[in-house]
């Protein structure tokens, strides 16, 4: 048996004002080879499984690219062709085969390509033929396109937000196509389109109970996978939205049956599954309040994760207005301030101007005295644990003081996952009253066992929390809460 793996994507936030072009991906993640090292990235995760379980078997495995990008605007057109053309000249070179596995997105936009998944599948699908078993792995954020399902054998979708099950669904998808090849399976996958958008937190109910329910149904005789596509809102294309796909063993009445099922039910949970949204003065009033563990703010609307510049001032403002003391925020992205600090050197004391830079969404540059109480060259956090842990780059990070606040700024943007954003930086996140993570649900995983309390706040952002306020153009919007009346 012959594997053939690759990995290509990013979550396109079509109104993010960043182009997501090479050094987007050469920043965050661009492996040839399979030299991911002992820390590979999250996307990078899937591959790393797949080769090690073929290897348990004794199958070659060739692994062509993984490429993938911080989350921001559209993808040049010229950077997708050239990885996309990467990928299919490796699998030239490779054929014949006899699985194709991804690790892709499922939420890339590119000039020209407003569902670069579909097109990349479709054209692999074009050189094996139509019988070799080809299989992708999402994130749930993603555009669940008919051309995707078209196009593969097989979709499975992470199931966790956060998104901490990227090797078990990885593992399960490897099973599904491997019992594909062997013939023992046939895989059929039904689409249901819920007709809502949204976000949806799986560690709160009522989402977490029903994917529950979603785990208990996939013990059923003749259902292999169900995957929830969340859908990512902040993609102005088409296909955006929730979906349900079940995928069945040859059963494609009771599967498509199972779905609509699904995805009536869910909608009828709509009004519950929205995130409880404070404001910036409501989170600092309830988090002032009571003593013991810190108090988390989410600062979702500047979260880079979702394309966002992570360099916004509207919360460190209230926190400086109120002189707020033991709270800690992590990260602002700004590379100048990093820059000077870091030439500045630990225990140096100066004043700054500090983020707002990137447009109204930023709010001001806020001008502040501030200690650099440390300095970490190439700093890193780490997301997930056993088989699901992942690492990515916060690039050259510093520690600010300013007052009784500590401040973690970074030089390449990305969302707060971990603790290690702040210990890593020399701060005890459990020391302090008040934590501020850049972060729309994926700091949870960690940040949830030390916290006395979680809020998320909905600050002026680039990350506009209510859909009827996004100004689509070709999403679908007969859909709730844009449109209340669709069933």
């Amino acid at each position: 048996m012959k594997l053939f793996i690759a990995c290509l994507g990013t979550e396109t936030n079509t109104f993010s004002p960043f182009p997501t072009g090479y050094r987007t991906f050469e920043e965050t993640c661009l492996v040839k080879g399979g030299n991911h090292g002992r820390d590979p990235f999250l996307f990078a995760v899937p591959l790393v499984l797949w080769r090690q379980l073929a290897s348990e078997r004794g199958w070659a495995v060739v692994e062509s690219l993984c490429a993938f990008a911080q989350p921001s605007g559209v993808t040049r057109r010229s950077v997708y062709e050239s990885f996309r053309e990467e990928i299919l000249e490796d699998l030239r070179r490779a054929l014949p085969v006899d699985m194709v596995l991804l690790s892709l997105h499922g939420a890339m936009v590119a000039d020209g390509y407003d569902d670069c998944e579909g097109d990349l599948l479709a054209r692999i699908r074009a050189l094996v033929g139509p019988k070799v078993p080809v299989g992708a792995e999402l994130d749930l954020h993603c555009h669940l396109t008919h051309r995707m399902v078209e196009e593969a054998t097989a979709i499975v979708s992470f199931k966790e937000y956060p998104h901490t099950d990227a090797a078990d669904r990885a593992r399960e998808l490897f099973q599904i196509l491997s019992a594909t090849a062997a013939g023992t399976l046939k895989p059929h996958m039904a689409l249901y389109d819920c007709r809502m958008m949204g976000i949806y937190h799986t560690t709160s109910d009522p989402m977490k109970s029903f994917l529950e329910k979603v785990k208990h149904l996939e013990q059923q005789k003749g259902i292999v996978s169900i995957s929830i596509a969340h859908g990512f809102v902040w993609g102005d294309v088409s296909d955006m939205g929730t979906r349900i796909l079940v995928l069945s063993n040859g059963q494609p009445r009771e599967g498509a049956r199972l779905a609509e099922s699904l995805g009536r039910q869910l909608f009828r949970l709509r009004h519950r599954l929205q995130p409880d949204y404070k404001t910036v003065d409501e989170a600092l009033g309830e988090a002032s309040t009571g003593d013991g563990d810190p108090v988390v703010l989410a600062d979702v609307a500047d979260n880079p994760g979702g394309g966002a510049p992570g360099d916004s001032t509207f919360i460190l403002q209230a926190l400086v207005d109120r002189r707020m003391k033991d709270a800690g925020l992590a990260c602002i992205w700004d590379p100048m301030a990093v820059a000077v600090a870091s030439e500045a050197g630990e225990g140096a004391r100066f004043d700054l101007r500090l983020g707002g830079k990137m447009g109204l969404s930023s709010g001001r540059p806020l001008d502040l005295r501030v200690t650099v109480t440390r300095v970490v060259p190439g700093a890193r956090q780490t997301f997930g644990s056993g088989a699901n842990r992942s690492v990515s780059s916060l690039g050259d990070a510093v520690a600010l003081r300013a007052g009784g606040i500590d401040i973690v700024v970074n030089s390449i943007r990305t969302q707060t996952l971990g603790s290690d954003a702040f210990t890593s930086l020399g701060i005890d996140p459990r020391t302090k009253r008040i934590l501020v993570v850049k972060s729309m649900q994926h700091f949870h995983a960690a940040f949830a066992p030390l916290a006395r309390q979680i809020l998320y706040v909905d600050t002026p952002g680039a990350l506009v929390s209510d859909p009827t306020r996004i100004p689509f153009r070709k999403a679908d919007r007969s859909k709730w809460p844009i449109c209340e009346t669709v069933t």
